[in-house]
């Protein structure tokens, strides 16, 4: 089907139904008869994941659908939980391709970057001389296989001009195991790609809503590979992290993490290094990449309901009339949200905003793995 004009809203739906089952029936009806070039889902940790992929597989034949588990849903009611959500994208305004790389651990960047740029390529070459065509890749990796890093930096890199935004698969604040679905099944330990193409103005963002703060730290005992900091200041990290906070005798968790996350500048901006796990040997396990030598300030959190009003006020004013943003919120964001009691003036702002997507456990945009940062893909409702 040829890319057309048509500005009818992309198909959003969700459940909270207990079984499976039930989720996809009420998912099925959201969608009618919209034919759909693809879909992601974001669903729950609660779900049985084989049951859901099976009766998604049986509703949905022939629908490429694309997603992963949560650590909470961002629905039509905002901030939600123990929910599945739907994001449908029709066909008579977008053509959506993928692919998965399994076993990451074998991750081969060499392969994968000729797999993307044929993809790639193959994505072009169906829609022909279609004039102004928007294109930009979603991504999706499991949030517990510690090789963001890499495969963001490698698939960027194989994309081109069109540029990456995504998340890490969450479990709730579980850390055990999350899943990625594609092509009728969750799967552990891979990444998917997809290529969105449309005639509608499309526009990826990442920001954050924290400054630094005067206090200084340096990394001085680290293992990347597990991302694992045992010093800061040459002092057991737990410790000197709660120190440099001002609250010595503090309980090291999500709340905290959330509250005082640990900033490092690079390319001349502040960027989120959030703590996953204190440990009980005193040392700290991040979300993404750390290594001795890192010097770390203490953020410090700004007016996050006006900062948010602003960001979406920038959005919109880069592709005018919003119709869907997919977003990419950290865990840790809604943790803070929570904390300090925003979540129904954040939630009607999403709401406001056409806002779908999940809490993860880590954002990938362009070439960088980041962390507590609310990101996204905004896709207008009328072709430039």
């Amino acid at each position: 089907m040829p890319l057309g004009n048509d500005d009818r809203p992309l198909v959003s739906c969700s459940s909270r139904a207990e079984d499976p089952a039930d989720v996809v029936a009420e998912l099925v009806a959201g969608i009618g008869e919209i034919e759909l070039a693809g879909a992601l889902l974001f669903c729950s940790r609660r779900y049985a994941r084989d049951e859901l992929a099976h009766a998604l597989e049986s509703a949905l034949p022939g629908v490429p659908l694309i997603g992963c588990t949560s650590a909470g849903e961002l629905t039509d009611r905002g901030y939600d939980a123990e929910s599945v959500l739907l994001v449908g994208f029709p066909a008579h305004s977008f053509s959506m391709v993928s692919l998965r790389f399994d076993d990451l651990d074998n991750f081969d960047p060499q392969e994968a970057q000729g797999a993307i740029r044929q993809m790639v390529a193959g994505a072009r070459l169906d829609h022909g001389a279609v004039p102004r065509l928007h294109q930009v890749a979603l991504f999706l990796v499991d949030g517990l296989s510690h090789r963001e890093e890499l495969l963001t930096m490698t698939a960027q890199h194989a994309l081109g001009d069109v540029q990456l935004i995504g998340g890490s698969s969450g479990d709730g604040l579980s850390f055990r195991e999350t899943g990625v679905l594609h092509e009728g099944a969750f799967h552990r330990d891979c990444a998917v790609i997809a290529v969105l193409t449309s005639r509608r103005p499309m526009h990826v963002f990442c920001a954050n809503y924290f400054q630094p703060g005067a206090a200084r730290m340096v990394i001085t005992e680290a293992d990347p590979e597990t991302r694992t900091v045992f010093e800061i200041n040459a002092m057991p990290a737990a410790d000197e992290y709660r120190r440099m906070v001002g609250m010595p005798g503090a309980e090291l968790d999500a709340h905290f993490f959330a509250a005082y996350p640990l900033l490092v500048r690079t390319g001349g901006q502040y960027h989120v290094r959030s703590v996953q796990s204190a440990n009980p040997d005193g040392s700290l396990t991040f979300y993404c990449a750390i290594d001795s030598g890192v010097v770390l300030s203490i953020g410090e959190s700004i007016d996050r309901v006006a900062w948010t009003r602003q960001l979406f006020e920038g959005v919109s004013g880069k592709i005018g009339e919003i119709d869907v943003v997919i977003g990419f919120d950290c865990v840790l964001n809604r943790l803070d949200a929570e904390d300090r009691q925003l979540t129904r003036e954040l939630s009607s702002i999403y709401v406001e905003n056409r806002v779908l997507g999940f809490n993860t456990y880590g954002e990938q945009f362009l070439a960088a793995h980041m962390n507590q940062t609310f990101s996204g893909l905004a896709i207008g409702r009328r072709a430039a």
